[in-house]
């Protein structure tokens, strides 16, 4: 990461793996935002020919970059790859089935420059219907958090703060609010901090590293922060949706990478074994339902 820095340039990593069509207004809505940008795109080895499409539709720009790899790498990976070659001072890591309000980068600039102790910045996922996604305000996933989530009794944690879960409970908008991790469907970060904390940990395939960068954010003394005002639009792509059991398998594979690398109950090896058992229990009797909700191609339509 030696490559000469552009103050005022925000580089847009999007990571592309089989997204469909959703990619392309991802892309518009980059292009169109008013701040100085660079949009690195980065295909892992896609076959639906939609990086090829996207960079044909912007062929003038050159704004637009794009890093063909020939394998996928994973999520991480390829992030890292891309901001090897950003020349922003600023990163903005975004999932290629977002898309942006125009403002976007501006106020997430803006944001930055107005708290110097921010060293990871996300604005407010919405679904389709505008709704807040549930990973936008988020805990550090630890054993104890993730079983008062999983049995429920995170529901009452207002009443009895013990029993809080992962996913922190609705609060009254501000404009900026510290907590521990934010959606890693869009990210941004001073490149210098990108670059102090070494990137993602490419130990993880795809899901969990984004909870593992904020922590480490936050281990070398920055602030995670979320801002509600910002909204992206998150619309949950075909890449994911077309290799579900992949998906999940790799999920799994990152809560037990993450688990081993920071919970102090990893330590004890009956809870480790534990952990191991019921992760990879739970993936077992979820890739059948998963397998069976995957997406059917569509037969030719018969000519007449």
């Amino acid at each position: 990461m030696s490559k000469a820095i552009r103050a005022g340039l925000t580089s847009v990593i999007v990571v592309a793996a089989d997204s469909g069509p959703l990619l392309a207004a991802c892309v518009d809505s980059v292009l169109a935002q008013s701040e100085p940008l660079e949009l690195i795109l980065v295909d892992n080895a896609s076959r639906d020919g939609q990086p090829e499409r996207v960079l044909a539709a912007h062929s003038g720009d050159p704004r637009l970059r794009l890093v063909r790899h020939e394998t996928n790498l994973g999520f991480g990976p390829a992030c890292n790859r891309g901001a090897a070659l950003a020349s922003g001072d600023v990163l903005l890591l975004l999932n290629p089935d977002c898309t942006l309000p125009a403002d976007l980068v501006y106020g997430l600039r803006a944001t930055l420059q107005d708290d110097h102790r921010i060293g990871l910045l996300g604005p407010c996922v919405v679904d389709g219907d505008g709704h807040p996604a549930r990973a936008n305000r988020r805990r550090d996933p630890s054993l104890r958090r993730a079983l008062m989530t999983l049995s429920g009794l995170s529901r009452w944690e207002r009443n009895h703060p013990a029993w809080a879960g992962v996913e922190m409970p609705p609060a009254a908008p501000s404009r900026v609010e510290y907590v521990e991790a934010v959606s890693g469907a869009c990210m941004a970060l001073p490149r210098a901090v990108f670059e102090r904390v070494g990137g993602f940990d490419e130990g993880y395939f795809l899901h969990v590293e984004d909870l593992d960068l904020c922590r480490r954010v936050r281990q070398t003394g920055w602030r995670v922060a979320f801002v509600s005002r910002l909204r992206v639009t998150h619309h949950q792509g075909s890449s994911s949706r077309a290799r579900p059991v992949f998906v999940a398998r790799a999920k799994h594979r990152g809560m037990w990478r993450y688990f081993t690398k920071f919970d102090p109950a990893a330590r004890n090896p009956l809870l480790r074994a534990l952990v191991w058992c019921g992760l990879w229990t739970h993936f077992a009797w979820q890739a059948p339902w998963l397998a069976l909700r995957r997406p059917r191609p569509r037969a030719p339509a018969q000519r007449r």
